[in-house]
């Protein structure tokens, strides 16, 4: 399984790079669960990261905009990501969130086929009145994605494992491989978490939150040493 960190900055980035994060996930907190960081900042980030590790970018939280999600997922892909992750907030179906979905791809893989596009859900859904995230993994797969996550959309302490039990998880794990897809989660996870999310399957498991100062993903700041104990954690299971 692996850990992927999500630093706000070059500093950030630097910690978590140090700590042995197997994938750097540049978002900006301040702008949601999924939020967008600025090109030059992903651009910068990729420049100090060595490129033996992968660069991630979301891209947001994003309504219903499909031209604009096109868009800013070639942003993204010039700005040299590995991965480009897109929050479905406004696709309220399936029919529309494949449309969106299929115009990404279609904006990413025209650019450069290799970098991976990942449809991210979230576990809250209800209370963020979204799409419900088991439906993604046949969005993904249809719409030509290459990983399936789901989030947590409101970050007020509540946890993936509050809005979606470890039998709904592992549903969504299974679904997304039999779709032949990576499968990612996420939602204010802590170290705790970590044995049952490997048991589950998980390919990848975001985090901040855990990874930050006094465990605090919005006025704390990644610290080498929380990531480092982490990945030594997930190696030692």
């Amino acid at each position: 399984m692996k850990i992927l960190i999500s630093p706000k900055n070059e500093a950030e980035a630097v910690e978590a790079v140090n700590g042995g994060a197997d994938i750097i996930d540049v978002k900006n907190p301040s702008e949601g669960s999924l939020g967008a960081n600025f090109p030059w900042v992903i651009r910068r980030i990729r420049e100090i990261v060595p490129r033996s590790i992968d660069i991630s970018a979301t891209l947001g939280d994003f309504p219903h905009l499909p031209g604009s999600a096109s868009l800013a997922a070639l942003g993204a892909a010039v700005s040299g990501t590995n991965y480009i992750k897109i929050g479905l907030l406004g696709s309220k179906t399936f029919d529309s969130a494949l449309f969106l979905m299929e115009n990404v791809n279609r904006a990413v893989k025209g650019y450069d086929s290799q970098i991976r596009v990942v449809v991210a859900g979230y576990a809250d859904h209800k209370r963020a009145n979204t799409i419900d995230p088991m439906i993604l993994p046949d969005v993904a797969k249809q719409s030509g994605c290459d990983l399936v996550m789901v989030d947590t959309f409101i970050k007020d302490g509540k946890r993936l494992f509050d809005f979606m039990d470890v039998e709904a998880c592992r549903s969504f794990v299974a679904s997304g491989h039999e779709h032949g897809l990576e499968v990612a989660l996420a939602g204010s996870i802590k170290k705790n978490d970590v044995p049952t999310l490997t048991e589950l399957g998980a390919d990848v498991v975001g985090i901040r939150g855990a990874a930050c100062s006094g465990g605090d993903r919005f006025g704390g700041t990644i610290k080498a040493e929380h990531v480092r104990n982490l990945k030594s954690f997930v190696n030692s299971l």
